[in-house]
């Protein structure tokens, strides 16, 4: 596996965004790119959006300081671009981010005061990587590899993972555990990669049980 590159902020130029509905601002909802949960709503001008596609870092108008606002200015809780979009009407945008601490001033993980730990949605992610090391298959790829070797191997590897977290389980070694688990899990999502299957068909199994009980 390998980590994800920095955000292509030349592909967000060309948005057309309609900055005069409401006097050259637009509403911008923050999203963490991990888990989904929206963070902050703030406003973006022109400018605003050309910090934030240059620096990498959400950057917004303040209304009450009549100025540019980059989020994290004074307390470094910055937040950093992953992507953005624009809605269908062209008057407000949708930032997904990586938070770099608590998103509002109270110190809370959100302005609505939600808490923000779930990592779960970065399953999706690691799904979309193995998703395109399969169709863009390279040589430095450990997947792209595995892929290359056929169903087979990729069964095999489930298997093996599979046996090493039990071994673990009987110990108390969490960061073996962790590691194991890690392993079975990404190895787990290949396997349904290489069969044509998607991790949402699994959770409609689930879903479908639990509608049973």
């Amino acid at each position: 596996m390998s980590g994800f590159s920095k955000p292509d902020r030349s592909e967000h130029t060309d948005m057309n965004i309609d900055f005069n509905k409401m006097d050259g601002l637009v509403p911008a909802i923050v999203q963490d790119a991990i888990s989904g949960k929206v963070l902050m709503q703030g406003y973006m001008n022109e400018a605003a959006l050309a910090k934030t596609q240059e620096t990498g870092m959400v950057t917004f108008f303040s209304r009450s300081k009549n100025r540019l606002w980059t989020k994290g200015e004074t307390s470094e809780n910055f937040m950093e671009l992953v992507s953005i979009a624009v809605d269908c009407d062209g008057d407000s945008i949708l930032v997904k981010a990586n938070p770099r601490g608590p998103v509002c001033h109270t110190g809370a993980d959100t302005c609505w005061n939600e808490a923000n730990s779930s990592k779960t949605g970065f399953i999706d992610q690691l799904r979309a990587i193995i998703k395109d090391r399969k169709n863009n298959p390279t040589d430095k790829s450990y997947t792209a590899s595995l892929f290359a070797k056929g169903i087979n191997k990729v069964a095999q590897k489930v298997g093996e993972e599979a046996v090493e977290i039990v071994i673990e389980a009987k110990d108390d070694n969490k960061e073996l555990f962790m590691g194991e688990a890690a392993d079975l899990l990404y190895h787990y999502l290949v396997l349904l990669e290489a069969k044509g299957y998607e991790l949402d068909e699994v959770m409609e199994v689930l879903i479908e049980r639990h509608r049973k009980k």
